[in-house]
């Protein structure tokens, strides 16, 4: 069996602690559209490594406390 596993943000919870950024400033601090940054927190998008790592470096904080795996359930290998 395989382990599907979902990325879990916090990237709300820290973006608003360091100093109150909006999805904008966020958004324009790392290269990208607010947009995108509105679908990370949602869980609709999971970031690359390169955007998750600069958006750790922007808040002060380990791309470990950003993001988590979350298991979204078990699929049947089919071999």
């Amino acid at each position: 069996m395989k382990v599907r596993h979902d990325i879990q943000s916090h990237l709300r919870r820290y973006r608003l602690l360091a100093d109150g950024l909006t999805q904008q400033e966020l958004a324009e601090k790392s290269g990208v559209t607010r947009q995108t940054i509105h679908s990370i927190e949602k869980g609709k998008y999971s970031p690359s490594v390169g955007l998750a790592l600069r958006l750790a470096e922007i808040l002060g904080v380990r791309v470990e406390d950003l993001f988590e795996l979350g298991e979204l359930g078990k699929e049947k290998d089919d071999v």
